[in-house]
């Protein structure tokens, strides 16, 4: 039987743009309206935020419990080494690699939703997806979530809660770190329309954009899904082309 769904989608954007967001809107969703809506399957998720944040808070142990250097990051809060944003994705592929393992029929019902974001200061989308498994790949289409750095860095203002420092909906970054590792984006530099397929590791991989200048992903639902369903159409369209 011919799959109905998206395999595995790649979720990217600057920080705040939205991509939780969409993922809690999709998550919530009857299986039924999301399959036949969005090309959705069951979903698991695949957040490198999660891991980086794990991190961090052994860094912080090491340090004030152990006495001991910390392994990934400085007392500013920025890696060691620039290497750490590429493991991070090479980490995403083996999680991705042992579900595949270990269930053949995986994406008979399920989608591989994989998340994040990468800004030029550290390598910027081009080296990110060089570390993308061609097992991902394969299989793979790209949804790019479309925000100026002004709206980034309000909504990374605004969502902001010290008091949950490690939540998916309620993290944040400091103004400078968003500066630092943010402002330059090359997304435009990789992909020149809205939609498209993009060469990856000999790879052509369907991407679309979601423009979201006008934050459709907050506490507007109703023009988040017609939006979302009209942009996972596309990406449709052009995986079934493919």
């Amino acid at each position: 039987m011919k799959s109905d769904i998206f395999q595995v989608l790649l979720l990217t954007g600057r920080p705040a743009s939205g991509k939780s967001e969409i993922i809690d809107f999709l998550t919530h969703l009857p299986g039924a309206e999301r399959r036949t809506r969005y090309h959705m399957g069951k979903l698991q998720i695949l957040d490198d935020f999660p891991m980086l944040w794990t991190w961090f808070e052994e860094d912080a142990l090491l340090r004030t419990r152990f006495n001991l250097p910390a392994l990934h990051s400085d007392e500013q809060g920025y890696f060691l080494d620039k290497q750490y944003w590429h493991l991070l994705i090479e980490r995403l592929g083996l999680e991705y690699g042992k579900v595949v393992r270990d269930n053949p029929e995986y994406h008979d019902t399920a989608t591989a939703l994989i998340e994040f974001s990468r800004g030029k200061e550290h390598g910027g989308y081009r080296e990110a997806f060089a570390h993308l498994s061609g097992e991902i790949l394969q299989r793979a289409v790209l949804l790019y979530v479309n925000v100026s750095f002004s709206e980034s860095l309000r909504k990374n203002r605004k969502r902001f809660n010290p008091k949950r420092p490690d939540s998916i909906l309620e993290h944040g970054l400091s103004d400078e770190k968003m500066e630092i590792l943010y402002k330059e984006d090359d997304w435009a530099e990789l992909a020149g329309e809205a939609c498209g397929l993009m060469p990856v590791q000999g790879h052509r991989v369907p991407y679309a954009v979601f423009e979201n200048e006008d934050d459709v992903t907050t506490q507007k639902p109703d023009l988040l899904a017609s939006r979302l369903e009209t942009v996972l159409g596309k990406l449709w369209e052009l995986q079934q082309a493919r």
